[in-house]
């Protein structure tokens, strides 16, 4: 007999082998990571004198958030779903609050519960998004999601056609009867929820004298200016917010225009001959302004034509100007605008003329005492004489001259399937189907500023926010309803000021960490606690945060 080099026996030919007997695999029990013990924490002002709307905010259990109020604030849903308020992780929060603004990837590429999640952004040419895996809701449809800019309609429009991008922003309005005459093209226009007007700082002279500032208020030709670089859709403005908004347009129309007034005024304040001034703005076109060169030139012209003031046109950079502008820097008049974040009074007005808003100089408290007192109450029809004593005021201080509520759209390819237009600018791009192809290409005006939108207003950074991020309500598609995000449910109590809401269970990160009451807790004390080691962003303006719910601990100056 032989043996096997391993000394077992080897079978004699035409003997089967023995069974091979296999141990049977026992799997070990999934033992599930206990979650660590929840401590909750909250977020407190001494008291409700400093001005702002919060008096605690309180995470109660790992799902619930209780928000005690200074006063009852009927907006509350509306405002809380407003995606600069969307919900960051603490960790993330801790982690990436350098010494003065947040770091890059605290800017560049936020972490949140949304459908997608940033891949690359490359600075100058596009920022590209991909499929969140942890997000908890409908997945969208395409995996990748690419945001391009350019600040002219008709290199937009041109990218559409060629069949470069399967979307744009903001057709130039002679393209709007172009699009509808292309079968190859889909127009969805916009409800005209903004606002154009030209800043005035009351903090330099001759701005300082109400009469010069109430010169340039009837001194423009409104008409003309919508007349000739507006589309279909837009209206000059009779009050700085829409009209379609509930107590918009209470009170006084604006002022007609009369340069023959204008020049009579100018003459009693000691400026017969007019004066030297600037006009800034930025080249980015808005639905609110979509040619704002254009329209910076035929202010100039009627500055020169109505009123015998001789304007310097100054082009700035689109952050720094935004920047300059809210901090009341600039020392001529200023172009900007508005789009609404949510369909109420309070966005318009509130943001505009508060009391801790510093654009248009020092504020006026004859405007922003009633629009306090205007905000407190639920019934319209109680509310209303208090929006008309604002509106007055504005009209009377001139803070600002109401140009224009734009009509706006926009166009996609034809084979795009759940193509929108958002009255608030926020289209919503997890439902929408290019024709099949696994990439949505979008162009709009302009570059995002940064992608933490906690401390941003530009709707060029607000757009791929809202694809990244999410507040605990959000609106609904092509809407302006409210409906649950990451919380299920935010009941108040009889009075308004007090409201609870119960978080969404299951919800995590884009980064793998699970969402909580105390991650809400953290993201109100970063942009609201002026003296927390978190409040750190990117302008350090904190505008939304200051101007909807108010700060608390400034240090005094």
């Amino acid at each position: 007999m032989l043996l096997a080099a391993c000394g077992g026996a080897t079978p004699e030919p035409g003997q089967p082998e023995e069974p091979v007997v296999e141990e049977p695999v026992v799997e070990e029990p999934v033992v599930e990571e206990p979650m660590p013990e929840f401590v909750p924490t909250s977020l407190a002002a001494p008291n409700c004198d400093y001005g702002g709307l919060f008096e605690k905010i309180e995470a109660v259990d790992r799902y619930t958030v209780v928000f005690d109020l200074c006063n009852p604030f009927p907006a509350f849903l509306s405002t809380l779903a407003f995606s600069v308020f969307s919900i960051y992780p603490e960790e993330w929060i801790a982690a990436t609050a350098g010494p003065e603004t947040r770091t890059a990837e605290g800017l560049d590429a936020p972490v949140g519960t949304g459908p997608y999640r940033v891949k690359e952004w490359v600075r100058g040419e596009s920022l590209i998004l991909e499929r969140n895996p942890e997000y908890w809701g409908e997945p969208g449809i395409v995996d990748t999601v690419v945001f391009r800019w350019s600040s002219e309609g008709a290199a937009r429009l041109l990218e559409l056609q060629s069949g470069t991008v399967d979307g744009i922003d903001n057709p130039s309005p002679d393209d709007f009867a172009v699009i509808k005459a292309d079968s190859s093209l889909q127009l969805f226009e916009r409800q005209a929820l903004n606002i154009f007007y030209v800043g005035i700082t009351n903090s330099f002279p001759p701005f300082d004298d109400i009469r010069v500032r109430q010169a340039v208020g009837m001194g423009i030709d409104r008409q003309r200016i919508v007349d000739n670089f507006y589309p279909p859709g837009s209206s000059v403005a009779s009050h700085f917010t829409p009209c379609v908004i509930p107590n918009a347009c209470e009170g006084e129309d604006w002022y007609d225009f009369d340069p023959a007034a204008a020049k009579a005024l100018l003459a009693d304040a000691g400026y017969p001959n007019g004066f030297e001034t600037t006009i800034y703005y930025r080249d980015v076109f808005r639905s609110y302004l979509p040619e704002p060169g254009r329209v910076a030139e035929e202010l100039q012209a009627q500055f020169a034509e109505n009123m015998g003031i001789t304007a310097n046109i100054v082009v700035m950079e689109s952050g720094a100007f935004i920047e300059a502008s809210g901090r009341g820097e600039l020392d001529g008049v200023h172009l900007l605008g508005w789009n609404a974040d949510y369909p109420h009074v309070t966005n318009f007005l509130d943001f505009h003329a508060g009391r801790n808003v510093l654009q248009f100089g020092p504020p006026y408290p004859e405007v922003y005492e009633q629009l306090e007192a205007g905000a407190q109450i639920v019934d319209e029809a109680e509310a209303a004489p208090i929006y008309a004593a604002a509106n007055d005021a504005i009209k009377k201080f001139v803070p600002f001259v109401p140009i224009a509520h734009g009509g706006s759209g926009v166009a996609y390819r034809a084979d795009v399937v759940g193509g929108h237009a958002s009255p608030l600018g926020n289209e919503y791009f997890a439902v929408i189907d290019p024709g099949g192809r696994d990439t949505f290409v979008w162009m709009q005006n302009a570059e995002p500023i940064s992608l933490f939108c906690a401390d941003e207003t530009d709707g060029e950074s607000l757009r791929p926010c809202e694809q990244i991020t999410q507040a605990l309500y959000s609106y609904e598609v092509a809407g302006t309803a409210t409906e649950p995000g990451l919380a299920t449910s935010c009941e108040p109590n009889e009075t308004l000021d007090l409201w609870t809401c119960v978080l969404r269970e299951g919800v995590k990160f884009s980064d793998g960490s699970t969402f909580d009451a105390n991650d809400v807790v953290a993201t109100f004390t970063m942009g609201l606690d002026a003296s927390s080691p978190l409040h750190v962003g990117n302008t350090n303006i904190w505008e939304y945060y200051g101007y909807l719910w108010g700060l608390m601990n400034v240090p005094e100056e």
